[in-house]
């Protein structure tokens, strides 16, 4: 093998060892003893575990990124954009369900990007400005976008891991049902939210 060849089969062992087993619990030896090579190979392409999966990670970043941005991208109103960016996650956790595993777990200490929360703090600013323009348009205040952009984000992708190892509904369906609940949460805000379980400040 050439060495780039080399490199991109050592990625292909670790990402599957990663999804698997997670960072912890995958060893250099094991990413070697796959791919039929020894440690300072792997050693020698990434400088250990944490480069591999720091190369790992940025891929399915990439990937996942690449369509949710993409879904973002023709403005055809709210609600479309709001399917575009709900199928484009369950696209992706349905075509590339060991890359949906890798980005879920916890980095390892010290990572400070590459965390499914750095993920989806990065779709929810996208989301975000979307949210703000509707909320002026409904005579809502556009200074909550960001908490309903966080919101919305995070149901899509915690309904999308539950449906990773479930899949008790199709695709589809999934996706009508979180924009169901979403658009029309949506379209009945109050403008002035309060919880009745507090008295009135």
């Amino acid at each position: 093998m050439t060495g780039p060849e080399r490199r991109e089969q050592l990625i292909t062992v670790g990402r599957k060892l990663f999804a698997d087993k997670g960072f912890e619990a995958t060893s250099v030896e094991e990413v070697a003893s796959r791919a039929n090579v020894s440690k300072p190979v792997v050693y020698e392409h990434f400088g250990g575990k944490e480069g591999l999966y720091a190369v790992v990670v940025d891929r399915e970043i990439q990937a996942l990124m690449g369509g949710i941005s993409a879904a973002l991208e023709e403005p055809e109103g709210a609600r479309v954009l709001l399917e575009r960016a709900t199928l484009a996650l369950l696209d992706y956790i349905e075509s590339d369900p060991d890359g949906f595993r890798i980005l879920v777990r916890d980095s390892p200490p010290g990572q400070a990007t590459g965390s499914f929360a750095s993920v989806l703090g990065d779709v929810a600013a996208q989301v975000e400005h979307l949210l703000a323009a509707e909320f002026k348009q409904r005579g809502l205040e556009p200074k909550s976008a960001p908490i309903h952009a966080q919101m919305l984000v995070g149901m899509v992708a915690l309904t999308g891991q539950w449906w990773l190892d479930s899949r008790k509904f199709k695709k589809d369906q999934v996706a009508a049902h979180l924009v169901n609940l979403a658009w029309n949460g949506l379209s009945g805000l109050d403008p002035k939210p309060r919880l009745v379980t507090l008295p009135h400040r």
